[in-house]
């Protein structure tokens, strides 16, 4: 994500200096890197599912396929990366939108 914004800070510039609020240059960010989070969780449920019969012998405690464990793990990695977006939407703030557009 700090890549992907870093490569953005032109077109955060530019929404700026047309008026974008903070919150949704922020929504930008956070919205994209939520989304690929999520793409990952549904692949990762998706892929884990039938490995499960691999891992049975590992857990104790609990069924190799107890649902309230996979939604606890999304909510962890979705709430995870929403707290590692945020630190490249807080640089994208920083973006001085007059430089933009001298720049362009």
């Amino acid at each position: 994500m700090s890549f992907s914004t870093s490569q953005r800070t032109r077109e955060f510039g530019v929404r700026m200096a047309l008026g974008a609020e903070r919150r949704d240059i922020v929504g930008l960010v956070l919205g994209d890197g939520l989304k690929l989070a999520g793409i990952g969780v549904i692949v990762g449920v998706v892929v884990a599912l039938p490995l499960t019969r691999l891992l049975r012998a590992f857990l104790s405690g609990v069924t190799a396929t107890d649902p309230v464990t996979f939604v606890f793990v999304g909510i962890a990695l979705v709430l995870g990366a929403a707290a590692a977006c945020y630190v490249p939407a807080s640089r994208a703030l920083k973006v001085d939108p007059v430089q933009t557009l001298r720049f362009e």
